[in-house]
């Protein structure tokens, strides 16, 4: 079994059997979620679409400062702490949604949840650098990323099930599966092997060792422009197929069951073919892409309906190439180029950069749209091309981005 999953570009699981089973029952509650995350205060309770988007927005707000905040309690008590405290705080808040019904209830529970969020996935890199070793962290990374799109797509179909349904108690039993997940998931997690921790209040001038951190500044801006363009799937290609291009309805499911097989099947081939590359050279194909998947996009508004169909499919399979190459590589790099004692401050600034493209690309790219689809995918090529400037600046100003990917554990260096 070992060798197999190694051809399948995956790690041995080995004696984390449980957390990945923790991270696949997290996957499957969040997918079963996600896509009725809006319909379900629609349906069960007297709020507007207006509202629910007002209680996100919300919400989105109030976790980019926390991330930071939490980043220096993963490094004070530890991520296994924080990552089981975020879990739970999901979990009751979810449970929560059962009995809430006005505005600022489900916004205070909703608050309570992006927290929650934000911590688990703040303690998450550090969890996923512990129990990996230099060397496979790509396969780790890459591994847990294919196995949660397979776990949002098995969530995704039962939750088709509540919108066929439709009714109250279906989906209050969305909520109920969800919450559930994270109860299962939070006793699966005990089993995490504890982290690196100060053990101390504070830690003079940790902050200001992190933010005075050239090389990862740089690091983290490459991030931020692979989040945005990560948000395209989610944000861009849907609103753009079905009102600009006038596609049917079917394409954009098209394009997220093809993003989540290519993911959940594709990624430990993809890792295991990086092997020997250098890492930022990996980064800089996986922008090069990106920026071929946006031209693909923005030629499929000069032809026929039917031709765009094919276009649209096409290029949603490129992007997802990208995202294929980027993730790992992007994962492992951030990791391994924060200090231990200081790798939850670090990797705070990580989640912070997903933050922030979570809630300014929504709007930018309705903004850009209006404008039409020439100045969305142009905008979104420029988006490239300076993640792929990046990629090769950071090749120079980064040690671990100028090593070679090898998917395979590094010997001790002998005493």
């Amino acid at each position: 079994m070992p060798h197999l999953l190694d051809r399948l570009g995956f790690p041995s699981v080995g004696e984390h059997r449980r957390f990945v089973t923790a991270i696949a029952v997290d996957a499957i509650g969040s997918g079963v979620f996600m896509p009725v995350c809006m319909l379900y205060f629609l349906v069960t309770t007297d709020l507007t679409l207006v509202q629910v988007g007002a209680i996100i927005s919300i919400a989105s707000a109030v976790s980019l400062p926390a991330g930071p905040l939490l980043g220096g309690l993963v490094d004070r008590w530890g991520a296994k702490h924080l990552l089981l405290a975020g879990n739970a705080l999901q979990g009751i808040g979810y449970a929560a949604y059962l009995v809430t019904d006005s505005f600022w209830t489900v916004t205070a529970w909703t608050v309570v949840i992006t927290i929650g969020r934000t911590a688990f996935w703040g303690s998450y890199g550090n969890i996923v650098a512990a129990i990996s070793v230099p060397g496979e962290r790509e396969k780790w990374f890459g591994f847990l990323g294919a196995l949660r799109n397979v776990g949002f797509a098995i969530g995704g179909l039962l939750s088709g099930l509540a919108i066929t349904i439709g009714t109250q108690s279906a989906f209050a039993a969305v909520v109920v599966a969800n919450a559930v997940s994270y109860a299962v998931a939070f006793g699966l997690l005990l089993a995490v092997p504890p982290t690196a921790r100060s053990g101390h209040r504070s830690q003079a001038g940790a902050w200001g060792t992190v933010l005075r951190d050239g090389p990862y500044r740089l690091l983290w801006m490459t991030q931020l422009v692979f989040s945005t363009s990560m948000m395209v799937l989610n944000f861009a290609m849907p609103v753009y197929a079905t009102t600009v291009l006038g596609l049917p309805g079917w394409v954009t499911g098209a394009v997220f069951t093809l993003n989540t097989v290519m993911v959940g099947f594709g990624q430990g081939f993809a890792v295991r073919a990086m092997t020997g590359a250098v890492r930022w050279r990996v980064l800089l194909l996986a922008n090069a892409v990106f920026a071929a998947s946006f031209l693909l996009m923005l030629g499929a508004s000069r032809v026929g309906v039917v031709l765009a169909v094919a276009v649209v499919l096409v290029g949603s399979a490129v992007y997802t190439l990208g995202e294929l190459f980027g993730g790992p590589v992007h994962g492992a790099l951030s990791a391994e180029a924060a200090p231990e004692h200081l790798r939850g401050r670090y990797l705070s600034l990580i989640q912070l950069a997903w933050n922030l493209a979570g809630t300014i690309a929504p709007l930018a790219f309705a903004w850009l749209l209006e404008r039409g689809p020439s100045t969305l995918w142009l905008g979104l090529l420029v988006v490239s091309v300076a993640g792929a400037l990046l990629a090769v600046r950071l090749g120079t100003a980064l040690p671990a981005a100028a090593a070679r990917v090898t998917n395979r554990a590094e010997e001790p260096v002998a005493a």
